[in-house]
């Protein structure tokens, strides 16, 4: 069952019609309205907003990873368990070919339905997850395997237990271990990309994000609550906060945008599984022309450069500013008004001998200052 955002409501009408004029077999009339069709998807969707696009990350109809699993994967074989607590279904990892080579995937599955949802978790892996995830990195790493990361998660999971288990330690050890992982690794956001739940897989050779996807340090909802104290304030925060994957293209925090259907993933889940397949093909056959050592310092430096900044001295800063400000609303003159000017302020200006003006400023200072009796300290009259 479609399920309609309510920037959509003009879409969900003409589908609506559609249906009835299917029912009908008025085929002219279904051609007409799938024409109209088109035209109103591609109006609404040429001029979304940072908000309307988080809408579309979340949307409950947008394909999650197994989804992208089943439809780019052959003789996929799913690997569970961290070999330390328990299996964690909010992440999942499978093995098998893509492309006719090999391949692993390990990704966030937020899970359809109330106890698909439940037994995910909702998208939100514990640490068991992300050490499981580590596990099976290390194994493509031993086989020289390329990984594809789909990172797909409101945020890694903050309860008790997830805590107590060492959940940032976790997180915080993918980060070291993946950035020095040796094997060709990719990572696609097909969602939301939530804080460190994302980035505990995000860490790769290249980093990419679906169209219509999400990447943030914070909910814009947890944004404006803190901001404003006013979670109502998330379409203004996820505006300030450039979330969006054109934001971070612009910022250099990533490399490419995946250019899903304009429609989005949740209209065309083929389109967007072969354009995700077809990146991911591509981005391995680039890596595979690279050595290791030239893969990997590369990989660093890509880390490196994000969040890069230029410090600028201030009062360079504030002379610069001054001197272009004296040269706006300083009129040019001609050699010959330079001169008289010079001339005029020679003759209005006295003659002094050096350091009589010094002396003379210091003496009337020192004038009006008070003068103290030793013995008490006190002014005199």
């Amino acid at each position: 069952m479609n399920s309609y955002l309510e920037f959509e409501k003009s879409i969900e009408a003409i589908d609506t019609q559609i249906g009835i004029a299917q029912a009908k077999g008025n085929l002219r009339l279904v051609n007409s309205l799938e024409e109209d069709l088109e035209k109103e998807i591609t109006k609404v969707f040429k001029s979304l907003s940072d908000y309307q696009k988080l809408q579309l990350a979340r949307h409950p109809n947008r394909p999650y990873a197994l989804d992208y699993i089943r439809g780019i994967m052959e003789d996929a074989y799913e690997l569970h368990g961290d070999r330390n607590f328990r299996d964690d279904p909010a992440i999942v990892c499978y093995i098998g070919t893509i492309n006719g080579k090999k391949a692993i995937i390990i990704g966030e599955q937020k899970g359809r339905g109330t106890k698909n949802k439940i037994k995910r978790n909702f998208g939100m892996p514990h640490p068991e997850g992300y050490r499981k995830a580590l596990r099976v990195a290390r194994l493509a790493e031993k086989f020289k395997i390329p990984i594809l990361f789909l990172v797909d998660t409101p945020g890694a999971y903050p309860g008790i237990g997830a805590e107590e288990r060492g959940q940032s330690e976790a997180i915080a050890y993918n980060l070291l271990e993946l950035s020095d992982l040796n094997t060709i690794t990719v990572s696609i956001v097909i969602g939301e990309g939530g804080s460190g739940g994302a980035l505990a897989i995000g860490v790769a050779d290249k980093l990419a994000m679906m169209r219509y996807s999400v990447f943030s340090v914070i909910s814009p909802e947890g944004c404006a609550a803190i901001l404003w104290n006013d979670p109502k304030k998330q379409e203004q925060a996820t505006k300030a906060m450039k979330i969006t994957s054109q934001d971070l293209l612009d910022l250099d925090l990533i490399d490419d945008v995946i250019d899903e259907p304009i429609e989005g993933a949740h209209r065309s889940k083929n389109e967007a599984i072969l354009a995700l397949k077809r990146y991911f093909i591509q981005s391995v056959a680039e890596l595979e022309q690279l050595s290791d050592p030239d893969r990997l310092s590369k990989r660093y430096d890509r880390l490196l450069s994000a969040g890069a900044f230029t410090e600028i001295d201030e009062n360079e800063e504030e002379k610069s500013t001054f001197s272009s400000l004296m040269e706006k609303i300083t009129p040019e003159k001609s050699d010959e008004e330079q001169s008289t000017f010079s001339a005029i302020i020679d003759k209005i200006t006295p003659e002094k001998k050096e350091g009589e003006e010094e002396q003379s400023t210091i003496s009337s200072i020192l004038d009006k200052l008070p003068s103290f009796d030793k013995k008490d300290d006190k002014p005199k009259d």
